[in-house]
């Protein structure tokens, strides 16, 4: 299933991709979603429906961020092999993970705002991971049980804030509007293999980034094992799981960055895409 939430930001309700590519409405189905709507049992009763019963989705509603109530957006860094060495930087011996705050969440195309005074702000696309039920001390081999989709996550970062600022990357990769998640929470049954989908990001339509998950360094399954490890994952938390080389950091001779009234697009193969212009912060 393809899972999306549609409206204005903070009004947003749940909705469903039907077989023709027809939006339809869940509400009065689904309160939105977020906690028990994610359960398996939950997207089982949600397949089950009459989707030709449901009302339509009004003609260019705004597609939000396709999950509410994320409590935890973690993110896993240096994740390919390939883009750890266009930044110089050693494969990890294990996944490093730093934080996003939850208020960089928009929807997948929505404005990204430049923050006041960024002069290296960059763009990520990453495979998200939406949990769909709680996860403590999980194996690798039960660890995407606990995963009710996949989306695609433009992790953004403010390079000079992350690496030039001091302390942990958090800094740089948690201001407002850096993290456009959707259009699609698109379920398991629908990714039989996480590892082997294609990753693409275009700025002005040329393109910098294309990658595949098989290159990354720690799986999807790996990574929710670990991180379960350290906290519970609950229902709504997202796992950005890395990207893969192309980013405006590692570009030569000299890096190149985003600036106000560019176009982002990206996407990864059977997940959608994204499209987000960049504004400056006035």
């Amino acid at each position: 299933m393809k899972l999306f939430r549609f409206g204005e930001p903070g009004r947003e309700q749940p909705g469903i991709l039907d077989a023709s590519g027809e939006r339809r409405s869940l509400v009065g189905v689904l309160d939105d979603l977020r906690g028990d709507a994610l359960s398996p049992a939950s997207l089982a009763r949600i397949a089950r429906l009459d989707l030709a019963k449901l009302p339509l989705v009004p003609q260019g509603a705004r597609f939000g961020p396709c999950v509410a109530g994320t409590g935890k957006f973690i993110c896993i860094g240096l994740n390919y092999a390939d883009h750890a060495a266009e930044t110089g930087a050693q494969v990890p011996a294990e996944p490093v993970v730093f934080m996003k705050a939850t208020s960089a969440i928009i929807g997948p195309n929505d404005d990204v705002v430049i923050p006041r005074g960024s002069k290296k702000t960059d763009w990520e696309v990453e495979l998200g991971l939406v949990i769909g039920s709680r996860a403590k001390y999980v194996t690798p081999e039960r660890a995407l049980e606990h995963v009710a989709g996949f989306c695609v996550i433009n992790d953004l970062s403010e390079r000079e804030y992350q690496l030039e600022r001091l302390g942990q990357w958090d800094k740089g990769k948690g201001c407002d509007t850096f993290g456009p998640i959707g259009p699609y929470l698109v379920t398991r049954d629908e990714v039989p293999d996480p590892q082997s989908l294609d990753l693409w990001l275009e700025v002005d339509g040329h393109r910098y980034q294309r990658g595949n998950t098989r290159t990354m360094v720690y799986t999807c399954a790996f990574l929710v094992s670990y991180l379960s490890q350290f906290f519970t994952l609950h229902p709504g938390d997202v796992i950005s799981t890395g990207t893969p080389p192309g980013v405006g950091l590692g570009q030569k001779p000299d890096p190149i960055y985003l600036r106000p009234g560019q176009t982002m697009h990206l996407g990864i193969s059977g997940l959608g895409t994204q499209r987000q212009r960049t504004l400056a912060d006035l």
